[in-house]
């Protein structure tokens, strides 16, 4: 057996050693600031999640996104002795020695959300939960080329995670662009992010596209291109959705979202911890199994049109592109469940 095999099997014989099923107490460690509303999703499935197996689960994050503030949340979850513990990785670099803490103590860790599958596993983590963020870009990228884009701008409010300028980058990478020179950091204030969008379009007034990263961009963005008259004439492609983006997408503003069905990042990282302790297992094939079957977690997905991407460790929540085709299936859930 070799050592990643063995550190992994010691992670799971510990999220099965904490005893009985009913009680367990679990925390989500996000590190998006409070005004992103984009995880209310994620809060929602994680309430969920808590009413399905029978848990307690809390959810924090750094109140105005500091990296900093979310390493100490981490640190302060793995003193407290959860039972498990989900955490993102929106910067590796800052946050490894925090969720070292956490595995050092034998507490079972999921990642889910920022991150890739080779940083989690440096992690020990049990397995990561969410979208390949350069992929996510590469595939928009690769998009907006078939539609014959050859410039654009990513306006990016996380500049201090890693994972959103992956997406620039895969962007970039899929029009034949460097993103460097394509990106802004918008920051979250709406008023700043319409502001900067505006400068840039009428610096760059040939630009073809538009990438935002989410909600907290999108919306300011939707606002600046009317404004300034390009309202549908510049193509438009962002991520995540929202009740704006659903109505851009409707009335052709947007031309496509990229969605990385959130729900799947709050939801499964605690049923995982709760099937586990359940089939008293270790075999990570059995539980991927367990959940493609389990009444309640497909009862949970089918409601809300959910298809997870099940790999031997790790589980892809997306990417999924959303467009006028298809914008009514999701539309009934859109910033609640989806």
């Amino acid at each position: 057996m070799n050592f990643k095999r063995k550190v992994l099997f010691a992670a799971v014989a510990a999220v099965m050693a904490s005893g009985a099923f009913a009680g367990d107490r679990y925390v989500f460690i996000g590190h998006s600031p409070d005004s992103d509303s984009w995880w209310n999703t994620i809060k929602n499935a994680q309430k969920q999640a808590a009413e399905d197996f029978g848990v307690t689960i809390d959810f924090r994050n750094p109140a105005n996104g500091d990296l900093a503030d979310q390493a100490r949340l981490i640190e302060q979850a793995a003193a407290q002795n959860y039972d498990g513990v989900v955490a993102t990785i929106a910067d590796y670099s800052v946050l490894q020695g925090a969720l070292k803490r956490v595995t050092d103590k034998k507490i079972p860790l999921i990642t889910a959300n920022s991150g890739t599958h080779a940083e989690s596993e440096k992690l020990t983590a049990i397995m990561h939960v969410g979208q390949p963020e350069y992929a996510a870009g590469k595939a928009a990228g690769d998009r907006a080329k078939a539609a014959g884009i050859k410039s654009f701008v990513c306006v990016n409010h996380f500049a201090a995670s890693n994972a959103s300028w992956d997406r620039c980058h895969g962007f970039a990478d899929g029009i034949g662009v460097d993103f460097k020179k394509s990106s802004i950091d918008s920051g979250t204030d709406p008023t700043t992010v319409e502001s900067k969008v505006s400068a840039y379009l009428r610096q760059n007034p040939k630009t073809e596209a538009i990438l935002t990263l989410g909600p907290d961009s999108a919306a300011p963005t939707l606002r600046a291109v009317e404004k300034m008259g390009i309202k549908g004439k510049i193509y438009f492609g962002t991520f995540d959705l929202s009740d704006e983006i659903t109505r851009g997408i409707k009335d052709g503003t947007i031309n496509f979202a990229i969605d990385q069905q959130p729900y799947i990042q709050g939801y499964v990282p605690i049923a995982v911890f709760a099937l586990m302790k359940e089939m008293k297992t270790n075999d990570l094939a059995k539980v991927m199994a367990s959940l493609k079957t389990d009444a309640r977690v497909q009862k949970r997905f089918k409601a809300y049109s959910l298809e997870p991407i099940y790999g031997a460790r790790h589980i892809d929540s997306g990417p999924g592109f959303v467009t006028k085709d298809n914008i009514a299936t999701v539309e009934k859930y859109a910033g609640q469940y989806r």
